[in-house]
């Protein structure tokens, strides 16, 4: 009976050495034309991408975002061709049907993150807003942090920080207070039908002169805006450099001050909705019963 030892022995080694030779130098064709293409190509190619763009002025988020994806892109046609190079063709080709349905199977489940990823494109290089800005949508608002190619990070005046999907602010529309060097903040004071229409815009606007911020040009205003159904209203307005004022800050400063310098004018009141309802009450004899017939005034 022959040992393991007798039986390798007995082999035919002239059938194994070459298999295991072609096998090896396949492989090593394979690793060396994979580091030389992926090293041509990052060397070349990302170098082409970054200054490219950088001339162009676009964003680093998206210079860096543009060269991550390249350095990708290069692995896999390195890849590709190295084992093209060294006649992996079957292999190639069930990688490539492979590739395919992961490449499908992951657009599906990943939809959302890619129309992020491109309104925060857009966002970057359209400049809608930038960090710092204070905008609103969809009766939301805060001043912008910071922003990525995913999302947006936006502090509430509530001191709070939201994060806000790009597409949301894309689909949305955005209002950027801040776009100029001035924003106005107007408020609506209702005053008696028969106060002072004068002392009343004067009052509003000595106080408006009160806050810290107010812009001199334009000056405060008052006009009157509206006939209400117990009042009549003045809007006061008051101009702001918003690199300097928090706005919701100021707008509340203001309507105190407003409400304080006109609380000390004995002849001007703060009017509020009343209804007068008129009519008659009618007693049954029994007194079970009983009716109102009324009537707006």
């Amino acid at each position: 009976m022959n040992t393991p030892l007798q039986t390798i022995a007995a082999l035919d080694t002239s059938a194994i050495v070459p298999a295991v030779v072609d096998a090896t130098v396949t492989a090593l064709l394979f690793v060396v034309s994979f580091v030389v293409l992926y090293g041509l190509g990052k060397l070349v190619v990302l170098r082409i991408v970054r200054e490219s763009l950088q001339r162009r002025g676009v964003e680093r988020a998206i210079v860096r975002t543009a060269v991550r994806v390249t350095g990708l892109v290069i692995a896999v046609v390195a890849v590709a061709l190295a084992a093209t190079i060294a006649g992996f063709g079957v292999v190639l080709s069930a990688f490539a049907i492979l590739g395919g349905a992961l490449a499908l199977a992951i657009g599906f489940a990943t939809q959302d993150l890619i129309a992020n990823f491109v309104a925060g494109i857009f966002i970057l290089q359209d400049k809608p807003f930038t960090i710092g800005d204070w905008i609103k949508w969809d009766d939301e608002g805060g001043i912008v942090r910071d922003i990525d190619l995913r999302v947006t990070k936006v502090e509430t005046f509530d001191n709070e920080l939201v994060t806000v999907p790009n597409s949301d602010l894309a689909n949305a529309a955005v209002t950027n207070p801040t776009a100029n060097d001035r924003v106005r903040i107007g408020y609506d004071f209702g005053i008696g039908y028969g106060d002072d229409i004068d002392r009343a815009r004067e009052a509003i606007i000595d106080a408006a002169h009160e806050i810290d911020g107010v812009l001199d040009e334009p000056a405060p205003a008052a006009p009157v805006t509206d006939l209400g159904g117990s009042a009549v209203v003045l809007t006061g307005r008051i101009w702001i450099d918003p690199s300097d004022q928090v706005p919701n800050a100021t707008k509340a400063a203001f309507v105190e001050a407003v409400k304080k310098r006109l609380d000390e004018e004995d002849d001007i009141d703060f009017p509020y909705p009343t209804t007068e309802l008129t009519g008659s009450v009618t007693v049954d004899e029994r007194g079970e019963k009983a009716t109102l017939d009324s009537s707006p005034p």
